[in-house]
């Protein structure tokens, strides 16, 4: 089932890049972002968090933390941050239950082999805990900006 605008963000609790933690309890009260994607250091991947990292400043003085979400582990996470200069916290989901109760836990098919795999998708949170903006199978290019777009409307 497809989380809608409108819909209550599901529970989630993930360990992050250096030893913290992300939580919709923590972010009780903020409005956020979180986004989900396939994996570390790949080249989609690490341009989103370059598109995001240029607009951290941005965000934060909306008040408005983005969460990057993969399967990868904390230490991969620690890498890829340090590595690319990343500015945004990056969630674990080792077990994909948290993408998996965001619908973005997905069968995906590449040169005729079918698996499951993370669905590139970014949710837009308010201070309520709803669901205000969704968007699925992201496109890299200018997605961060409309993410921001949409975020400067909360």
């Amino acid at each position: 089932m497809d989380l809608l605008p409108g819909d209550k963000a599901p529970i989630f609790n993930l360990a992050t890049d250096g030893g913290g933690e992300a939580s919709l309890s923590r972010l009780k009260g903020r409005p956020f972002v979180l986004y989900f994607y396939p994996k570390d250091d790949t080249s989609g991947c690490t341009k989103e968090a370059l598109e995001f990292t240029k607009l951290s400043k941005k965000f934060e003085t909306l008040g408005i933390p983005v969460i990057g979400v993969s399967k990868d582990s904390v230490a991969s996470h620690d890498r890829f941050k340090t590595k690319h200069k990343i500015k945004l916290t990056l969630a674990s989901d080792p077990e994909t239950k948290t993408a998996q109760s965001f619908g973005v836990w997905v069968e995906k098919s590449m040169y005729g082999r079918r698996y499951m795999g993370m669905e590139r998708a970014t949710f837009l949170v308010d201070a309520a805990g709803k669901i205000r903006q969704v968007w699925r199978k992201v496109k890299v290019p200018g997605h961060a900006e409309a993410v921001l777009a949409a975020a400067k409307l909360l």
